[in-house]
């Protein structure tokens, strides 16, 4: 299946329905061969056209305990990090029906104002531009250049075309307008969050990019 725009292995029943556990979360694999065994929410899975199901015994036994506590020790570090004084913290999480499908963004932004936060529908998109546009109206919605910055975002794909060098095959256009608006801040930096951790404002980023999609409603940036 594909999960926010990444093929994956996906635990299903017979007739190819993904089984959900106790957790409310889907098994995932993103190689047969790889013990460490993820957990994904049924509705980020997407069933690839013509792909045939492969019995249990064509993928090695699962690790889950360890890849859940390698994941929670990820998350803990990042909500346990200490920032310099004035740091603006966001969030920002795509989301998609589909893929491609509808897709909303949802971006929280504290900082020492208060919190902000937007759900704004896109249309018809893909995950990869949805991460992306959030990062993109997150750098908009900063007016400050010159405070420290420090956008979390679970996609390893936006961190990757946007700061690591990544060469993209598609979204270059929207790749190259996101590098313009984050050009001007003087500090900052894109981190890395794992998704569905617990992570407070990474949770309610995704709930805000998930309610756009749903709604198809934009309402626009709100204080608290």
């Amino acid at each position: 299946m594909m999960l926010r725009g990444t093929r994956v292995l996906a635990r299903v029943s017979a007739n190819g329905e993904p089984v959900v556990g106790s957790d409310g979360r889907v098994e995932v694999r993103y190689k047969a061969q790889d013990a460490k065994a993820y957990r994904a929410a049924k509705r980020n899975l997407e069933p690839i056209a013509g792909e045939a199901q492969m019995p249990d015994d064509a993928v090695v036994a699962a690790t889950a305990a360890s890849a859940s506590k390698t994941k929670a020790d990820r998350a803990q570090t990042v909500a346990a990090t200490k920032y310099p004084e004035g740091t603006v913290i966001v969030y920002a999480d795509g989301a998609c029906s589909g893929n491609p499908g509808p897709a909303g963004i949802g971006v929280v932004i504290q900082d020492a104002q208060g919190r902000r936060e937007l759900s704004q529908f896109l249309g018809e998109g893909t995950n990869n531009i949805a991460e992306l546009t959030a990062v993109l109206e997150a750098a908009h919605a900063i007016e400050d250049h010159d405070c420290p910055v420090r956008i979390h975002t679970d996609s390893k794909y936006a961190i990757g075309v946007l700061s690591m060098g990544w060469k993209a095959k598609a979204n270059t256009e929207l790749i190259g307008r996101v590098r313009e608006a984050l050009k001007p801040f003087k500090d900052l930096q894109l981190i890395h969050v794992p998704g569905h951790a617990g992570v407070l404002l990474n949770e309610r980023a995704d709930a805000l990019a998930v309610q756009a999609v749903k709604t198809t409603d934009s309402p626009g940036w709100k204080s608290y």
